[in-house]
């Protein structure tokens, strides 16, 4: 059934029925998780993440639009990994120059990225973007850091690892191979100090890091833990579509 609130299953007579408020351009990856899960991972869970949590704020009557997901991510460590698609990042000032030329043409002034991939970062794009369009109010979140994962998981990571194997096996199981066969995640740590503190920075040369391209081990993962997470990461998605949607761009702090 169409979904009013997905911009790709709408139509042309549907769609001019609504003044919508807040736009949603959700931004996955194309990418190898492990050995067991698709490389469609991160594009999977933007889908339904988005879609979910706009389901629930479109019920508590917030106008609220999800732009088609872009597949393709900033993979620029992983060069030898086998049809992971890199989209550099500016290609990706590129394509939101012109879906928020769109957007303010048309009047619709709040612009919210999800985030599906933790390659991707939007900030320096946005604030560049912001002053070409001052009347759009441009935002991005990260659903995988919206929610203290352990008290939905037991083993940390960051690619392939518990919580996303839980969250594919609970939205697509069909596509996840038995977790027997799937490597352990385990990753190096880098060698110099500051890199292993966090506070400087360095990309990481994937295959270096890890045999399996996971990082965190999945083996605990369950449908069931997924479920528990997808439902609360959805709540906490949809309220900030809400909080979005009622914000006055004049009046935004206290």
């Amino acid at each position: 059934m169409m979904r009013p609130y997905i911009l790709a299953e709408t139509n042309w007579r549907e769609i001019q029925q609504h003044t919508f408020e807040v736009a949603v351009l959700p931004w996955g990856a194309t990418e190898a998780h492990n050995y067991h899960l698709p490389y469609a991972t991160d594009i999977i869970e933007a889908d339904h993440i988005a879609a979910e949590a706009a389901r629930k704020a479109w019920e508590a009557g917030t106008k609220v639009i999800i732009l088609p997901t872009i597949p393709f991510g900033v993979n620029t460590g992983q060069t030898d990994i086998l049809l992971d698609i890199n989209m550099s990042p500016s290609t990706q000032a590129a394509v939101l120059n012109d879906v928020i030329e769109v957007l303010n043409r048309q009047g619709i002034q709040k612009l919210l990225i999800l985030n599906s991939h933790g390659g991707n970062d939007f900030k320096t794009m946005l604030r560049e973007l912001g002053l070409k369009y001052p009347n759009m109010f441009l935002s991005s979140c990260n659903w995988f850091q919206a929610m203290n994962k352990s008290e939905f998981f037991e083993n940390p990571g960051d690619h392939a690892d518990e919580m996303e194997t839980s969250l594919i096996l609970h939205l697509r199981p069909d596509l996840v191979t038995p977790l027997e066969e799937t490597g352990d995640g385990h990753d190096k740590k880098p060698k110099i100090k500051a890199y292993r503190e966090g506070w400087a920075w360095a990309e990481r040369k994937w295959t270096q890091v890890t045999e399996d391209t996971g990082v965190g081990n999945p083996k605990k993962a369950t449908a069931e833990k997924g479920a528990r997470f997808f439902e609360a990461v959805t709540d906490k998605m949809s309220q900030l579509f809400i909080d979005l949607s009622k914000a006055d761009l004049d009046d935004l702090y206290e």
